[in-house]
């Protein structure tokens, strides 16, 4: 992607679909380095922080399943995004819903994306993301636009 929004419409793009509907996997490894991960951190069942740290590869084996029975749809809400030379760093508040017509959302977060630009395009090196908890709220800073 040579843009930072065209990567994030991609990123968003490519997990979010009925349930059933198959996901463009490829897609969603042509965005991130080779090297790139996706990490889920947050409070377990058992109230234990924890971070679980994925390749593309693991995230898709993960929420395959679960997407085989369930709609998904995550959406942008806010964007804050810094970026010096080469590097890029966005702050993309999400909501998730099981349809897209879902009146609440199911779930709400930060996630929190390292990019870097070859020359060429935009490849996303991490993805970082936290939901939302009673104990965490999103702050009121991270609902408002993109800048």
């Amino acid at each position: 992607m040579k843009t930072l929004d065209g990567m994030l419409s991609a990123l968003y793009g490519t997990i979010s679909g009925a349930a059933g509907a198959p996901r463009d996997w490829e897609r969603l490894r042509s965005l991130f380095a080779p090297e790139g991960r996706m990490v889920v951190h947050g409070v377990n069942k058992s109230g234990e922080i924890t971070t679980r740290v994925l390749t593309v590869s693991d995230y898709i084996s993960r929420v395959t399943p679960v997407f085989a029975k369930e709609g998904f749809y995550e959406t942008e809400l806010a964007r804050t995004t810094e970026a010096f030379g080469q590097i890029a760093h966005i702050f993309s508040t999400y909501e998730s819903r099981h349809a897209p017509d879902e009146a609440k959302p199911f779930q709400r977060g930060m996630n929190s994306i390292q990019l870097v630009n070859d020359g060429q395009r935009w490849w996303i090196q991490s993805l970082v993301w936290q939901a939302e908890t009673d104990k965490n709220p999103l702050p009121e800073r991270y609902l408002k636009g993109k800048h």
